[in-house]
């Protein structure tokens, strides 16, 4: 059942299809079929993506902010950078995406407070909870952050003695994340086992203090 859903069709279709043979790390297609449900739902103008890789969930996100829409997407790696704008030059969406390069911690602190209806977080895991204050400033109330990759395979349930050296701050960055927004009391977080762990955050305040 994960893998019969619709396909996308046209350029961003064959785009999807060439990272898959390639082995390139996009999101997996359940997730991007999640995608097309939840912003075909919450319609949302401005956009903010941490992590762009190559460009695809961008370019996806970019199919349902409307004319008028943007979506904003940082990125800290050149070569991907590069990818990525020639993906936005495939899809002709120079005009429709705007690409952040350089580290996600400093660029956010230049963000606006309260201005984007959705934010898609998908880059180095053990920065989400670095991250999430700044992010939770720029999102409106009501709106939805999408975390994607929370659950490294099952092994967040792992004690730390067991999990090997080179992945623990990925470990105790993820753990930290969980402790910190399940159980907030100004946080709405639900948690979908989608791909390797998808979740999700709506802040019911202005301001949120963590």
């Amino acid at each position: 059942m994960r893998t019969k859903q619709k396909q996308l069709s046209g350029e961003l279709g064959k785009i999807e299809e060439e990272a898959h043979k390639a082995d390139v790390p996009i999101i997996p297609h359940e997730t991007v079929v999640f995608l097309q449900f939840l912003l075909g739902q919450l319609q949302p103008k401005n956009i903010l993506e941490i992590g762009a890789a190559v460009g695809f969930s961008s370019s996806l996100m970019a199919q349902f902010v409307g004319e008028t829409g943007k979506v904003t997407t940082i990125e800290r790696m050149d070569i991907m950078s590069q990818k990525a704008k020639e993906t936005y030059k495939r899809l002709n969406l120079k005009d429709k995406v705007y690409l952040l390069e350089g580290e996600a911690d400093e660029l956010l602190k230049e963000l606006p407070t309260s201005t984007y209806d959705f934010v898609f977080m998908d880059s180095a895991k053990s920065k989400y909870v670095v991250f999430l204050p700044e992010v939770l400033r720029v999102l409106k109330a009501g709106a939805v952050l999408m975390i994607d990759d929370v659950f490294q395979a099952g092994s967040i349930l792992d004690d730390i003695k067991d999990v090997s050296r080179g992945k623990r701050a990925i470990h105790r960055g993820l753990n930290k994340l969980l402790e910190t927004v399940l159980l907030h009391p100004d946080l709405i977080s639900t948690l979908l086992s989608l791909g390797d762990g998808v979740l999700l955050i709506t802040k019911e305040k202005e301001t949120i203090k963590l």
